[in-house]
């Protein structure tokens, strides 16, 4: 039969010590990411949306030539800068957990789930 961890069961302490480096690596992390700033872009940077890692919009920007055209065009570029900020962040939040874990995640994973 193999024995897991090097042939010796961990202790009950050294287990908790572990869990305790990853909790504290873990609240790192979400801090990281709760101060991350990233810029969305649509329109080829006519319009930028510069949002924070909690999803929250702190500056919208449009190049001036934009006040021309119709207003449905304007919006749908804003839906796009917004979600290219959002995926920018999740992307973020991926690459910091995988240097936590080891394990690269998938697109789409969520963590922390649910929001």
């Amino acid at each position: 039969m193999n024995k897991p961890f090097g042939g010796e069961k961990p202790g009950l302490g050294e287990l908790m010590k572990k869990a305790q480096e990853m909790q504290k690596k873990m609240q790192e992390i979400q801090k990281q990411v709760s101060e991350m700033e990233v810029v969305g872009q649509s329109g080829g940077g006519l319009v930028k949306i510069v949002m924070t890692g909690q999803h929250m919009a702190k500056r919208v920007t449009l190049d001036p030539s934009l006040m021309k055209e119709e207003k449905t065009i304007v919006e749908d570029l804003i839906a796009a800068a917004i979600n290219d900020a959002a995926t920018k962040i999740e992307k973020g939040t991926r690459d910091k957990m995988s240097s936590l874990t080891g394990i690269k995640l998938p697109d789409g994973f969520d963590l922390p789930p649910g929001d």
